[in-house]
């Protein structure tokens, strides 16, 4: 008999917590804290939409909201997750395809507290916990540059997660779990240009949405900037926190600026990969204020240098393959002692990519070749052409090992086994 008072009590308490999940999951997702919008019924003024295209590009929705090669705002760009794709969906103001029918309100809605038009959660693909710290006039004012676009009539793409990311249920848990819709809250310990910045970097430029570490549900914080895997890319998007990897604490104020405004800067670095599409789509069309105010926060974040691993044995004969590929392909444009040739072709010896913890950028760029964006500080940048076509695995492992240990570099060889798990990570 006091096995099955047992077994009942068991029961119950299951059933308990089982009600007390479900009520907290409803309870976090239907929270309504929008504060009311600052935009009157009246047409749109013309300074709104300047300010609402401002913040598009600082954004940089269009790099989403734009397959390649189609129009743009319309969508249909696919969004790599570690549980399947998402596709961008259409921003114009196309009735039957796009933003047409949406109110205010609905747009508020989706960016605040990552919900559609109909109810229905929204993937964090999306970065909504980044887009939730926006204030409600900056909200308004995007919403009103988007209706403005020429509508645009193409379909929206189902996504491909996998089953069971692909639920209501699981996106109300995750949700649960991992967000809270706040808008930003000035730090008053921080005087207006850092809260400026954080405002900036924290939530609509979403530069957590690439540099934050996440967890194997895929959440991360929106002010954490230790580097992330980029899904589907192969590409590390590397630690901010950390001055031997992105962190920029050591730079100049207007080094950085430069960097932000141009994808280079004079001596340091050359913005290569998606940040170079970060650069081109969004952090060059920042006005100098919130350049200055993006600046001091990135230099304001506490240190906290990654862990390295362990080194690999050194081997000689592939560091011996990789000198004598340096000079066959290399060293004409990039020096022989890596020193580079100021405002043409950047420096490898002291290079961050070179010498970071992980290889796969350095590998990436190898196989691809290096682009940086052309600005209008930096116009026509000089490229560098692919090598996945000329060198094998091995010799893009012995030419690597070769780089991260020349001209005082001891970052460690890179192995054959690297360079196969970092191919097997892409979705070319």
């Amino acid at each position: 008999m006091s096995g099955r008072r047992t077994a009942l009590r068991i029961a119950l308490l299951l059933a308990a917590l089982a009600l007390g999940l479900a009520a907290l999951v409803w309870r976090l997702n239907h929270l309504d804290e929008a504060p009311a919008s600052t935009e009157g019924t009246a047409p749109p003024t013309p300074a709104l939409l300047e300010r609402g295209a401002y913040l598009a590009r600082v954004g940089n929705c269009a790099g989403c909201h734009t397959a390649r090669g189609g129009p743009p705002y319309a969508g249909g760009r696919a969004i790599a997750t570690p549980f399947g794709a998402v596709f961008a969906p259409n921003l114009t103001p196309d009735a039957a395809t796009g933003l047409g029918g949406w109110s205010r309100a609905d747009f508020w809605a989706a960016l605040h507290n990552g919900r559609g038009r109909d109810g229905r959660l929204l993937s964090p693909a999306f970065p909504y916990p980044n887009y939730a710290l926006l204030s409600r006039a900056d909200a308004d004012a995007l919403f009103a540059y988007l209706q403005s676009l020429t509508p645009v009539a193409q379909p929206n793409l189902p996504s491909q997660l996998r089953f069971p990311y692909n639920t209501q249920l699981s996106l109300a848990v995750w949700r649960a779990l991992y967000f809270r819709p706040a808008v930003f809250e000035p730090d008053a310990r921080r005087g207006a240009e850092w809260n400026r910045g954080a405002y900036l970097s924290q939530g609509l430029a979403h530069c957590s949405a690439c540099h934050a570490t996440r967890n194997g549900l895929g959440a991360g914080g929106t002010a954490d900037f230790s580097g992330g895997l980029l899904a589907g890319s192969g590409w590390l998007a590397p630690s901010l926190h950390d001055p031997a990897e992105a962190g920029v604490m050591d730079w100049s104020p207007a080094a950085l600026r430069q960097w932000l405004a141009h994808g280079s800067n004079a001596a340091l670095a050359s913005a290569q990969g998606p940040m170079a599409e970060v650069i081109l789509g969004s952090t060059r069309h920042l006005n100098e204020a919130d350049l200055a105010a993006m600046a001091q926060y990135l230099q304001a974040l506490p240190r906290r240098p990654v862990e390295r691993p362990e080194p690999a044995e050194p081997q000689p004969l592939l560091r011996e393959l990789g000198r004598r590929l340096y000079g066959e392909h290399c060293a004409a444009c990039h020096g022989q002692q890596g020193e580079g040739v100021a405002g043409a072709y950047p420096p490898l010896a002291g290079s961050r990519v070179v010498t970071m913890a992980s290889p796969g950028n350095l590998l990436l760029i190898i196989q691809r070749g290096g682009f940086a964006p052309a600005t209008a500080g930096h116009p026509r940048p000089f490229g560098m052409p692919p090598f996945a076509g000329v060198l094998d695995d091995r010799q893009l492992a012995a030419l690597a090992s070769y780089l991260r240990n020349s001209w005082g570099h001891q970052a460690g060889d890179v192995r054959l086994l690297d360079v196969v798990q970092l191919k097997s990570r892409r979705i070319d």
